[in-house]
C-alpha cells in the first residue's frame, strides 16, 4: 500500500518489478528471523531467495531510473490513465494482485524455511536444487549484463540483441528465473513431501507468467513493433528453453 502511494504521486508503477524481486527477499529474511534455531536448510533457503531477490531488485530499480516507465505498464494503464482511473487501477491490477502472487511464488521458501527445523540436513535433494538456482541465477545475471552491455552502445538502438546468451534463447533471464524458483522448491521438498506438494504451484505459476502471460508474450509484443528484424530472430532462436540457433531452410533462403 506504501508503494501504491509512491506511484500515485509520480504517476508511474514500474518499479513494482523491483519489489517483486525485493519482497520475496524480505519475506524471506524475516521468516528465517522468526526461528529461534534456524538449522542449515533453513538458512540456505534464505540465503537462496535474499540472494536472487536482491540481486533482481538492485538491478530492476537501477534500470528504472535509468530509462524511465515500462512500457508494458503503460498500454496495460492507458485506458484507465485516459479515463481518470489510474490510481485504482494501479491498486486492483498492478500492486494488490502482485502481492498476493508474490506470495504464492515464493511459498516455497517461505514453508521451507518455516518447516526446516535445527537438525534437518542439507541433503543431497537440497544440493541439487542449490546447483539449478545456481545455473538459473548465472543465465539471469549473465543475461541481463550483456543486455546492458547492449543496449549501452549507440550504435545498437533499435536492432535486436542476438549475442551471448541470447543468441541461444530469446528470454535469458527468464529462464533463469525459473530455474532459479524450481531450485528453491526442490531444496525446500527436503523439509518435507507436504511442503513440495502444497507449494508446487508457486514454481509452476512462475513458469506460466513467464511464458504464457506477462512475461514474454507482453514483452515480444512490443519488441515486434519497436524492433526490424525481430521476426526473423524470432524464427531461428528458442523462446525458452536454451538450444542452438535453428538454420533456415533452403526453401526459405530462397524466398519459396
Amino acid at each position: 500500500m506504501i508503494l501504491w502511494v509512491v506511484a500515485v504521486q509520480i504517476d508511474d508503477v514500474s518499479f513494482v518489478d523491483a519489489y517483486w524481486g525485493g519482497g520475496m527477499a524480505v519475506m524471506a529474511a524475516v521468516s528465517w528471523l522468526r526461528l529461534f534455531d534456524p538449522g542449515p536448510l533453513a538458512s540456505l533457503l534464505m540465503a537462496m531467495t535474499v540472494i536472487w531477490g536482491m540481486r533482481l531488485c538492485i538491478h530492476l530499480l537501477i534500470r528504472w531510473r535509468r530509462e524511465g516507465e515500462d512500457k508494458r505498464y503503460a498500454r496495460i494503464l492507458r485506458k484507465d490513465r485516459e479515463k481518470g482511473r489510474f490510481a485504482s487501477a494501479a491498486l486492483t491490477k498492478i500492486f494488490l494482485s502482485q502481492s498476493v502472487l508474490l506470495f504464492l511464488v515464493s511459498s516455497p521458501a517461505q514453508y521451507g524455511i518455516l518447516e526446516a527445523s535445527s537438525l534437518t540436513p542439507i541433503s543431497g535433494l537440497a544440493l541439487f536444487g542449490l546447483g539449478l538456482w545456481a545455473i538459473g541465477i548465472a543465465f539471469e545475471w549473465l543475461g541481463d549484463w550483456q543486455l546492458a552491455r547492449f543496449k549501452a552502445d549507440p550504435e545498437n538502438k533499435g536492432k535486436v540483441m542476438d549475442r551471448g546468451l541470447w543468441r541461444y534463447t530469446r528470454h535469458p533471464n527468464y529462464f533463469g528465473d525459473a530455474c532459479v524458483w524450481w531450485g528453491i522448491w526442490i531444496a525446500a521438498a527436503s523439509a518435507g513431501w507436504w511442503v513440495a506438494a502444497v507449494t508446487v504451484v508457486g514454481p509452476l505459476f512462475l513458469t506460466f507468467t513467464l511464458t504464457k502471460w506477462s512475461g514474454a508474450p507482453l514483452l515480444e509484443r512490443g519488441m515486434k513493433a519497436s524492433r526490424p528484424g525481430y521476426d526473423e530472430y524470432k524464427a531461428r532462436t528458442s523462446a525458452f528453453f536454451p538450444l542452438p540457433p535453428r538454420k533456415r531452410s533452403s526453401r526459405s533462403r530462397e524466398g519459396v
